[in-house]
């Protein structure tokens, strides 16, 4: 089968054996995958040998062992394993039904979704707080369109205009470019002008730390997120001050990383830990369907598999031009 990889600074595609089927994993065809563009970026710069991709949808080939919830035929969604390839082995807690009213390329994005729902249950918001989301390229949107549905005041920050205005059109009524335009934002848009009760770092760059900035952004006694790959450098007179808590979000919730949920396929117990990755996973599957979500809106490149790496290239020249991007894998 073939395969994306990072290989000396840059992607290649690459023929690899067809993984065999093992017990607590569905093994799938994939029919697209979704770009994390600014991981995979990284990734590609500093790790020679990495297999890219972590989000996709296809139709289940075989189940393993102890499988139950899903069979052969059916229309999943994965996370959590690599996703730039035509077959992908994925724990069975990692593969969620798709429903019929999700389309394939919506539902490739559902690993980046459940990494935006975990963020936002970090930040611990309640119903009418206010959210601060500092990028808002694809996960930063994702993140922005689930808490403006779910009655948060959401302020986007990112240099790139034709980011803004995908969340103007969708609703949010806050959207800036730089970090001075913030604090009159923060006046309105916020419980007496006091501040944004969290915000969420999505941008990535890990030779620079936003926490003093996002500090200054603060309630008293608010949280930061750090969502994406970035620096995590503070002051910590300014955290102080404010009794602020900074937070890491991992990934898709829990579950994550853990061999007992992840590969040997035993669950939490829903009493014990409500979301874990594979629940957020259905969580934003079930928003999409319901429509009170449009991913569809967010896609703004759809490449064949043959072409991804090149676009890799294209994205460091134009990235204002490129948002959403799914890489279909059969015509």
């Amino acid at each position: 089968m073939r395969a994306i990889k990072s290989r000396n600074g840059a992607a290649v595609v690459v023929d690899l054996p067809e993984p065999e089927i093992k017990p607590q994993y569905v093994k799938v065809k994939i029919h697209y995958s979704s770009v994390s563009i600014g991981t995979e970026l990284l990734m590609i710069r500093t790790n020679p040998e990495a297999a890219l991709g972590y989000s996709a949808a296809g139709v289940v080939i075989q189940v393993g062992e102890g499988v139950t919830h899903i069979k052969p035929g059916d229309r999943v969604a994965c996370y959590g394993t690599p996703a730039h390839r035509e077959i992908m082995l994925s724990p069975k807690h990692l593969a969620v039904k798709i429903p019929d009213g999700v389309s394939m390329q919506e539902a490739a994005f559902s690993g980046i979704g459940a990494i935006a729902i975990h963020a936002l249950r970090q930040a611990d918001l309640t119903f009418g707080e206010s959210v601060v989301v500092q990028g808002v390229g694809i996960l930063g949107q994702i993140i922005a369109a689930i808490a403006h549905a779910s009655n948060f005041r959401v302020i986007g920050l990112d240099p790139i205009a034709e980011r803004r205005e995908k969340l103007l059109e969708a609703g949010i009524r806050y959207a800036y470019g730089s970090a001075d335009e913030i604090g009159t934002a923060l006046k309105t848009a916020t419980i007496g002008g006091k501040g944004a009760d969290a915000v969420l770092v999505c941008a990535s760059n890990r030779s620079h730390s936003h926490i003093d900035t996002a500090i200054g952004w603060l309630r008293d006694r608010g949280k930061i997120v750090v969502v994406g790959d970035t620096g995590c450098d503070f002051n910590r007179d300014l955290l102080f001050a404010k009794e602020a808590s900074v937070h890491i979000s991992r990934a898709g919730g829990p579950g994550r990383y853990e061999a007992d949920y992840e590969q040997l396929g035993f669950d939490y117990p829903i009493g014990y830990i409500r979301w874990t990755e594979g629940r957020n996973i259905g969580d934003f599957l079930r928003m999409i369907d319901e429509r009170r979500i449009d991913i569809a809106s967010l896609i703004t490149d759809e490449v064949s598999f043959e072409a991804l790496p090149e676009l890799y290239e294209r994205y460091e020249r134009e990235p204002n031009k490129m948002l959403g991007i799914v890489v279909r894998f059969h015509d």
